[in-house]
């Protein structure tokens, strides 16, 4: 016969489903300290033990690890994917930049159409919360925070999403996508026409989204990052002319 006696799920195992996901879901993020032991068994309601034997198997697992006198943290290894040189290299490489800007362009249109879709209100609450926060960073000209939080608000609407795959994919790089956020607003931020269309493009994606319309949603995602490559190719087709023009006055005082 098939079947199989049921045996009582040991405490320690039912710790771990619920750690990993909570990891899954990206709601513990990669570097991110757990409580301390007592409250950590105080929350779920389980002896220290019980516990210590399912942070054992995580570690185990590599999903956690222990620093000395710090604590035990979500493992660096759900984290960029990407080290640091790699990440310079994409970032001050305009194929890369572009190349970069395309596959955004795709994963975050499917991003905010799922999110249109299947996000919670609590998830639409969160978005909207990081945009009023950009115009507020609009208002006091701080390019830094402006970058930053341009992109927390295009993370927060893959984390709408609701997949778990995408969500790992694209926090993996958040480098990346944080240094070409900058990048690109930093070249952009010449003009005040320039920085006040970045703020309404993001506006039109957060309208669309709040009004649970995907088409609209993932259309203003395209046209946003269609405005950022333009706008980025223009600004480096500028700087090449230049050269260039410089190049021939140079020549034409030594003549």
């Amino acid at each position: 016969m098939p079947f199989e006696r049921i045996e009582p799920e040991k405490l320690a195992h039912a710790v771990v489903r619920q750690i990993e996901g909570l990891i899954l879901r990206g709601i513990l993020r990669p570097g991110e300290r757990l409580p301390s032991e007592r409250v950590l068994s105080d929350r779920l309601g389980v002896s220290r033990p019980s516990l210590r034997e399912a942070i054992a198997a995580l570690q185990g697992s590599g999903l956690l690890v222990a620093r000395a006198n710090s604590g035990i943290f979500v493992a660096d290894v759900l984290g960029s994917a990407f080290s640091p040189a790699l990440t310079r290299l994409f970032s001050s490489h305009s194929e890369a930049v572009f190349d970069a800007l395309d596959f955004r362009r795709d994963m975050e249109g499917l991003a905010a159409h799922r999110a249109a879709r299947l996000a919670s209100d609590t998830d639409l609450a969160v978005v909207d919360a990081i945009f009023i926060k950009m115009e507020t960073a609009h208002e006091k000209r701080d390019a830094a925070n402006e970058a930053r939080l341009d992109a927390e608000f295009h993370l927060a609407i893959i984390e709408a999403s609701h997949n778990v795959v995408m969500l790992h994919m694209m926090r993996s790089m958040y480098d990346l996508l944080r240094e070409g956020v900058f990048y690109n607003r930093q070249v952009m931020f010449d003009q005040r026409m320039t920085r006040t269309a970045l703020l309404d493009q993001h506006r039109a994606i957060n309208d669309a989204l709040q009004s649970r319309d995907p088409v609209a949603a993932q259309g203003a995602i395209q046209t946003h990052l269609d405005f950022v490559r333009a706008s980025l190719t223009d600004k480096l087709r500028a700087e090449q002319n230049e050269k260039t023009a410089t190049k021939r006055l140079q020549h034409e005082q030594m003549r």
